[in-house]
C-alpha cells in the first residue's frame, strides 16, 4: 500500500477565495509543509495564484505536490450554472497545469438543507424533475473533467447540500457512469449525515478514488441532532475535531484501504471556523502524528 498524506486549505479556515479572514496562500503552503505533509489541495479556485509559474515555484519551494481541487458550488441551483461552470473550468485548468489528478465535485450548502444537516428523515427532497436536472449538471461537469482534461473526478457528499445522505449518494452513483464519476469519500461528512463510513467503504471501495480524512466529535453531533442545530451552528460548536478524537474508526479505514490495495492520496480536511481562533498548524501536526501512529 502506497498512500501519501496531504492537507487542504480548508484546514486553515479557507472556504471561499476572497474571504478577508483567510491567511495568505503562501502561509498555508509553508505551514502545511512544516507540519509534515507532502501534498496540498488547491482550495477554492482563486485563493492560490492561477498563474502556473507563480504557484508552481511556490509548491516546489515548499516540497509540495498539488493533489487536486474542489468545485464547491451550487449544483442544486439551475440559476447558478454559469458560476458552477466557471469554477469547474478554472479548477480543471489549474489542476492540469500542475499535474494534479483529482477533481472533486461538491454540491454546496443549500438554505433548504442547512437546517436539517444530519437528520435524513427531516431533510427536504427534490422532486423527480429537479433531481434529474441536478444529476445531469453533475454528470456534465464530471464528463468534462474526465474526458476533456483527463482528471479523476469524484463526487463528495457534504452536510447541508443535496448530496448529503447515503441514499442520495448511492442513487447518484447508480445513475452516473462510473467511467466519469468516482467517489471522493469524506469520512467525517458521512458520519455527520448519520451513516457508518466504514460500512460504506466496504461496499464501495472499488469506486473510491480519493479520500478525505475528517473526524466528528460525537458529543457535539449528538447535541446538534437532539437540539435540531443547523449546519453552520454545529460547525461553530466544533463538530469537526482532530483525527482520532471523534467517532470515525480510522484503524478500520486503514485496513479497508490496505486490503483493497488502495494507492494514492488521502487528504486531511479539518474544517474550522476562523472566528473560533483555531490552531491550524497545531491541528495539522496532531493529525499527521495520529495518522503515523496508526500506520499511515
Amino acid at each position: 500500500m502506497t498512500i501519501q498524506i496531504g492537507n487542504a486549505p480548508c484546514s486553515w479556515g479557507v472556504e471561499f477565495p476572497h474571504d478577508p479572514r483567510n491567511p495568505a496562500w503562501q502561509t498555508v503552503l509553508t505551514q502545511c509543509a512544516a507540519a509534515g505533509y507532502t501534498g496540498i489541495e488547491l482550495g477554492p479556485v482563486g485563493f492560490m495564484p492561477e498563474d502556473p509559474a507563480v504557484l508552481g515555484a511556490a509548491l516546489s519551494d515548499n516540497g509540495l505536490e498539488l493533489i487536486g481541487g474542489v468545485v464547491f458550488r451550487a449544483f442544486h441551483d439551475a440559476s447558478q450554472w454559469n458560476d458552477v461552470m466557471d469554477g469547474a473550468v478554472r479548477t480543471c485548468k489549474a489542476l492540469t497545469a500542475h499535474g494534479a489528478q483529482h477533481l472533486v465535485l461538491i454540491d454546496s450548502i443549500s438554505p433548504r438543507r442547512a437546517p436539517t444537516a444530519g437528520r435524513a428523515d427531516e431533510a427536504e427532497q427534490m422532486d423527480k424533475a429537479e433531481w434529474s436536472a441536478f444529476r445531469d449538471r453533475i454528470a456534465t461537469v464530471a464528463k468534462m473533467g474526465a474526458e476533456d482534461y483527463g482528471l479523476t473526478v469524484g463526487i463528495h457528499a457534504h452536510a447541508a447540500g443535496f448530496i448529503d445522505f447515503e441514499p442520495e449518494l448511492e442513487r447518484l452513483l447508480d445513475e452516473v457512469d462510473e467511467k466519469i464519476l468516482k467517489i471522493c469519500f469524506d469520512t467525517g461528512h458521512h458520519s455527520y449525515a448519520g451513516f457508518d463510513p466504514v460500512a460504506f467503504m466496504r461496499r464501495h471501495i472499488d469506486r473510491i478514488s480519493y479520500m478525505h480524512f475528517k473526524d466528528i466529535n460525537p458529543d457535539v453531533k449528538a447535541a446538534a441532532i437532539a437540539s435540531r442545530t443547523g449546519f453552520y451552528d454545529a460547525c461553530g460548536q466544533g463538530i469537526f475535531c482532530n483525527l482520532g478524537d471523534g467517532d470515525v474508526d480510522f484503524p478500520a479505514v486503514r485496513q479497508i484501504l490496505l486490503e483493497a490495495g488502495f494507492e494514492g492520496w488521502c487528504t486531511v480536511e479539518q474544517d474550522c471556523d476562523p472566528l473560533l481562533d483555531p490552531d491550524p498548524v497545531g491541528d495539522a501536526r496532531a493529525n499527521r502524528a495520529y495518522l503515523q501512529s496508526i500506520g499511515f
